[in-house]
C-alpha cells in the first residue's frame, strides 16, 4: 500500500468524538449563545485587535501619500525630552494610584454590607439607587457635580455654609480637583463593580456560614474568617487586572471635568495622545505615548500577578 493511501490519524477532543463534529455539535447546542457573543467579539477585534499591527506607525513618519518613512526610536526619544509628557505621566500616576488606593477597596465594602441585608425589598432599592449612577454618561455627571460644587449655590457648599465653613470652589481648587476626580469614579462605578464580589459571595457554601454559627461566631467574624478568605480569588483577580489598567485614568471623566485652571493637575496620558494625535495631528508621536502605556501596563499587570501569586497563591494564570 503507497504511503499516500495510508488512513491518516483524526484530531479528536473528547474521546472518540472527531473535533470538527464536536465542533458542530457544540455551535448547534450552544448557538444563541455564540450570537450574544458576538458584537463584543466584533468590538475587540476592531477596536483592541486591529490598532496592534497599526502600533508600527510609532516607528514611522506617517506621509500623506505612503509609504511611510521608517525612523526608529526618533519619536520615543522625541517624548522622553519633552517635559509636558513627564508632567503628564506624573499626574497619571498620582490620580491613578489614588484612585487604586481609596476606589478599589469600597465595592469589596460595599458588596459586604449588601450581603448582610436582610430585607428583601430594602436590599433590592439600595443595589437599584447605587447601580443607576453607572449608565450615566459623564457629560451627565460632570453636570450634576459642577451644578453640586458650586462655590456660590451649590449644595455642598451650602452645608458647609450651614457649618460655618466657608464655601470652596472645588472644581476650580487645584488641591481638591483630584479628591473629585476619586469620589465622582467611586459614586459612578463602585455599586456596580460590587456586583462581581456580591456574586462570589453568593458562591460561598451556606455550610460554612453555619458551622461557624454553630461555634458560636458573629456576624463579624463570620465575615473576617468566611467571607473574605472565600472573596479572595476574586480579589486577587481584579486587583491584576486593575493593576493592568493602573494608567487609565478615564478619558471621558478627566475631559468632562476639566478646565483651564485646574488642567495641569489632571492632565493625563490619555488626554496628552487626544490631543497630540487627534487635535493636533502628531499621529506617530500620539501611537508612541499610547505604545508606552501600554508597555508599562503590560509590565505592573505582569508584577502584579507574580506579588499575588507569592503572597495569596492566587494569580490570573
Amino acid at each position: 500500500m503507497h504511503a499516500s493511501s495510508k488512513a491518516r490519524p483524526t484530531v479528536q477532543i473528547f474521546g472518540n468524538v472527531p473535533m470538527s463534529n464536536s465542533f458542530k455539535r457544540g455551535f448547534r447546542r450552544w448557538w444563541p449563545f455564540y450570537l450574544m457573543m458576538a458584537p463584543g467579539i466584533v468590538f475587540f477585534f476592531i477596536f483592541h485587535y486591529l490598532p496592534i499591527w497599526e502600533a508600527r506607525i510609532a516607528f514611522e513618519q506617517v506621509r500623506i501619500i505612503p509609504p511611510n518613512i521608517w525612523v526608529g526610536m526618533k519619536h520615543f526619544l522625541l517624548l522622553f525630552s519633552s517635559p509636558i509628557f513627564w508632567q503628564v505621566l506624573v499626574n497619571t500616576l498620582i490620580i491613578s494610584t489614588m484612585k487604586m488606593a481609596f476606589f478599589f477597596p469600597v465595592p469589596i465594602l460595599v458588596a459586604l454590607l449588601l450581603n448582610e441585608v436582610r430585607g428583601g425589598s430594602l436590599r433590592k432599592f439600595i443595589q437599584s439607587a447605587i447601580y443607576l449612577p453607572h449608565f450615566l454618561s459623564w457629560v451627565v455627571i460632570a453636570g450634576v457635580f459642577i451644578a453640586a460644587l458650586s462655590p456660590t449655590d451649590g449644595a455642598v457648599n451650602n452645608l458647609l455654609g450651614m457649618a460655618g465653613i466657608a464655601p470652596r470652589p472645588f472644581m476650580t481648587d487645584t488641591g481638591s480637583i483630584r479628591w473629585v476626580l476619586v469620589f465622582t469614579e467611586i459614586w459612578r462605578s463602585a455599586g456596580w463593580d460590587s456586583l462581581l464580589y456580591l456574586a462570589a459571595i453568593i458562591a460561598i457554601d451556606q455550610q460554612l456560614y453555619d458551622a461557624a454559627e454553630i461555634d458560636g461566631a458573629n456576624r463579624w467574624q463570620k465575615i473576617r474568617h468566611v467571607t473574605l478568605p472565600g472573596i479572595a480569588p476574586t480579589i486577587a483577580t481584579l486587583f491584576i487586572l486593575n493593576a493592568g489598567m493602573f494608567l487609565n485614568a478615564d478619558l471621558n471623566q478627566v475631559i468632562n471635568l476639566s478646565n483651564d485652571v485646574v488642567r495641569t493637575k489632571i492632565d493625563i496620558v490619555d488626554t496628552y495622545v487626544y490631543r497630540i494625535g487627534l487635535l493636533g495631528g502628531e499621529y506617530s508621536l500620539a501611537t508612541a505615548a499610547g505604545l508606552f502605556k501600554a508597555v508599562l501596563g503590560t509590565i505592573m499587570i505582569t508584577a502584579a500577578h507574580f506579588v499575588s501569586k507569592h503572597l495569596t497563591g492566587k494569580g490570573v494564570w
